[in-house]
């Protein structure tokens, strides 16, 4: 048996397919994982991301330490509240994690990490900020709520005490705020609008009832990786790792070289690799019948690659997958599925945002 979050027994209840991910029994399904997939895409649907690892940075330089701990710059942060998505690296360049950092104050920061790595984050960013006298805090006592989709914020925020309501209506893409006991953010990993919902978590099971309540459908692991794939969005383990810089993964707009003279962890390898970058992050479409899937062999012009993630689309009804080619890999490509080669077409991710398709078909 794995770690389990405050809301187990009520993924239990609700007959969930319970399954190890990142060391946490974790919901994959609620009975269908498509029709979960549509609710989100269509109304609104809550997923269970307590797995996830909150760690609050506190410290007079804060700030500094996290524009050498973190390839995106925390500059660019003015406003309390704003977000910004960031890989963290070792010394090559590799990707020790993908994260999301709020500058909620000048002593104050906070960071979103993955539940597999939670353990090696910790310790590297203990280990770098020994010079800093930062406090780094793990937020046990909090559980994450993720309520995404076209009605996700109009449901959610019926929960809120009516005078917080047009606050947090306000709130902008990628920044959150306090709202009592609550922290409210409007990011998401789904490709559709929506809040993160970190409350305590005490009070989990009796929010993410009161979502019920309000018509918001409850939505596993298995939703949540077609959603994020259909809107090209990256996971950790899968498109990038400690072996994987962040220009090879489809991540190079999350990597700030300006101003030239901040030195990050990772900038000088970065370098290197941008000066004579051989591959690329793409997204492919099957133009055949069958299944992309991660690992299988992609044959372009230009020499072979691999797929990162792969799937079936429920939006779109196709294949579709993220794959790391050649740079000059051209605009067709033939994968290899179980000893026969499948034509496929490279696009640009994501594939799908807000509901709509964004690639022809």
């Amino acid at each position: 048996m794995g770690l389990k979050t405050p809301l187990f027994d009520m993924h239990a209840s609700l007959g969930a397919k319970i399954v190890d991910f990142g060391g946490f029994d974790m919901p994959l399904h609620y009975g269908s994982q498509i029709e979960e997939h549509h609710r989100v895409r269509r109304d609104a649907g809550v997923f269970d991301v307590s797995h996830m690892c909150v760690i609050d940075l506190k410290g007079p330089r804060t700030r500094e330490f996290l524009r050498r701990l973190l390839a995106n710059d925390v500059a660019k942060l003015r406003v309390p509240g704003k977000a910004l998505y960031s890989c963290m690296l070792n010394d090559q360049a590799g990707v020790i994690d993908d994260l999301i950092v709020y500058f909620l104050s000048e002593d104050w920061f906070r960071l979103v990490v993955n539940a597999g790595t939670r353990d090696k984050d910790l310790a590297w960013i203990r280990a770098q900020s020994s010079l800093c006298s930062l406090h780094v805090i793990e937020r046990t006592d909090l559980a994450i709520l993720a309520v995404q989709g076209p009605n996700a914020r109009a449901k959610a925020l019926r929960l809120l005490p009516e005078d917080k309501r047009a606050s947090a209506a306000a709130l902008g893409v990628f920044s959150g705020a306090q709202f009592g006991d609550w922290f409210v953010a409007r990011t998401g990993y789904t490709g559709e609008d929506g809040f993160e919902l970190m409350i305590p978590a005490a009070t989990a099971t009796v929010v993410w009832a009161q979502l019920l309540e309000q018509g918001v459908a409850p939505a596993g692991l298995g939703a949540r990786d077609t959603l994020r794939l259909e809107a090209g969005m990256s996971l950790y383990g899968n498109d990038m790792d400690e072996s994987e810089n962040p220009l090879e993964s489809g991540l190079a707009w999350t990597v700030a070289f300006e101003p030239a003279d901040r030195q990050f962890i990772g900038r000088s390898a970065l370098e290197t690799i941008r000066a004579a970058q051989r591959r690329q992050m793409v997204g492919l479409l099957l133009e055949d019948r069958g299944v992309l899937r991660g690992h299988q062999t992609v044959e372009t012009p230009a020499g072979p690659g691999v797929i990162t993630s792969g799937g079936f689309s429920p939006t779109l009804n196709r294949s579709i997958a993220l794959a790391r080619v050649p740079m000059d890999a051209g605009a067709a490509v033939q994968v290899d599925i179980r000893g026969k080669r499948l034509n496929a077409r490279v696009v640009r991710p994501p594939f799908v945002r807000n509901g709509k398709a964004l690639i022809p078909l």
